[in-house]
């Protein structure tokens, strides 16, 4: 593995990764996977839900695909367990055979996919008779904080941040992914909201990720001049810091969860 996956893996964890771990045990209990489960992960990245589908049962297995090779070696690296098979794959063009999975999931990845009913398609062919295919999203629309309050400011300053936040991206609001699974031919689809709590142990620890991070906040950010950068931090610690760089803080983040089943 190269020195800059690497840095790129640290930086993705950094900024969302950490939260993903946060989530992905209270997203494997919705998706109601069960041990002896061979689950499909559809988008598995750097393993957080990888790790919490095994932590599901000693019989688990996992079956993972990322298009990415270097977060790929990531999740082989930090998972370490012979019970999950990581390779790279198309979610839209899945090389399993049909009815070869318990169940296929995707954590935080179904909104960056081209064609995301394709790729649900190809997840409920692979998935057995009365199985389960899950996903979910951040809602970033109003329930991600984290992120909301940077492009509130960010807005408050630049005519165009509006335009890259992340509310304008696809199957982010209430009631999308179930529309989607529905449109899939998908049955007893269930949606809810997953919420967590991110506990930043300071300002730094919030504002720093964004620099280098991935994504449209971190891109939006680390593109900025160094006066711009000034500017926005200036706001948001203003915001969020209560007058301390060292003070402790929490925001809440949810997201949008979908399950359902794989019928005749």
């Amino acid at each position: 593995m190269t020195d800059n996956a690497m840095w790129e893996g640290d930086s993705y964890d950094l900024l969302m990764g950490r939260w993903s771990r946060l989530l992905a045990p209270s997203f494997v209990d919705f998706a109601s996977v069960t041990d002896g489960d061979h689950v499909l992960e559809v988008g598995c990245g750097t393993g957080s839900l990888t790790r919490a589908v095994l932590d599901a049962g000693p019989e688990v297995l996992v079956t993972g695909i990322d298009g990415s090779a270097d977060y790929i070696e990531i999740n082989r690296t930090t998972t370490g367990d012979n019970r999950a098979t990581l390779e790279q794959g198309d979610a839209q063009a899945l090389s399993y055979q049909d009815n070869s999975f318990n169940g296929a999931v995707s954590l935080l990845v179904m909104n960056f996919v081209p064609d995301p009913a394709g790729a649900v398609t190809e997840m409920k062919r692979v998935t057995r008779t009365g199985g389960y295919v899950a996903a979910a999203v951040w809602d970033y629309g109003d329930g991600m904080l984290m992120l909301r309050h940077l492009w509130d400011e960010a807005a408050a300053m630049d005519a165009d941040a509006e335009a890259r936040h992340e509310r304008n991206m696809p199957l982010c609001r209430d009631g999308e992914l179930a529309a989607l699974w529905r449109e899939c031919g998908l049955r007893n689809v269930t949606d809810t909201g997953l919420t967590i709590q991110m506990n930043f142990s300071s300002f730094d620890d919030y504002w720093k990720p964004f620099l280098n991070g991935p994504g449209p906040s971190g891109a939006y950010v680390s593109g900025l001049d160094a006066a711009a950068q000034a500017r926005l931090r200036n706001r948001l610690y203003r915001k969020l810091a209560g007058g301390s760089e060292e003070t402790p803080f929490s925001l809440s983040a949810r997201a949008w969860a979908v399950r359902g089943r794989v019928d005749d």
